[in-house]
């Protein structure tokens, strides 16, 4: 018997704009961890344009800045993670663990198939 699961993806769109998903809190994640973006990127396999785009995007929809970027100098430039970032990637996952937790709870459609 082939294994049946629902598989949940959770996107928050603001307007017609992509504001964040899985990817961008993996990336949120890994600029917290690196301190930089373009690291995060690499980690990820994304260009860092891709990667700088949607920090960009990310930042010019919230309220605050969600990463602030530092330019380079003597000891390089590099990313951090602000307390608006961590909160978000925080509040995403709760609803994803309470989304995922309803879908756990109402299977029944997994037995019709």
């Amino acid at each position: 018997m082939k294994k049946k699961e629902i598989i949940l993806r959770c996107w928050i769109d603001v307007g017609d704009k992509k504001f964040f998903g899985p990817g961008r809190a993996e990336l949120l994640e890994l600029i917290g961890e690196e301190g930089s973006i373009s690291k995060a990127a690499k980690k990820m396999g994304m260009s860092y344009k891709k990667a700088w785009d949607m920090v960009d995007a990310m930042n010019n929809i919230s309220q605050k800045p969600l990463v602030l970027s530092h330019k380079g100098g003597e000891n390089g430039g590099g990313a951090e993670l602000t307390e608006n970032g961590k909160k978000i990637i925080a509040k995403y996952y709760a609803l994803l663990k309470k989304l995922n937790s309803i879908v756990e709870k109402d299977t029944e459609i997994l037995r019709l198939i």
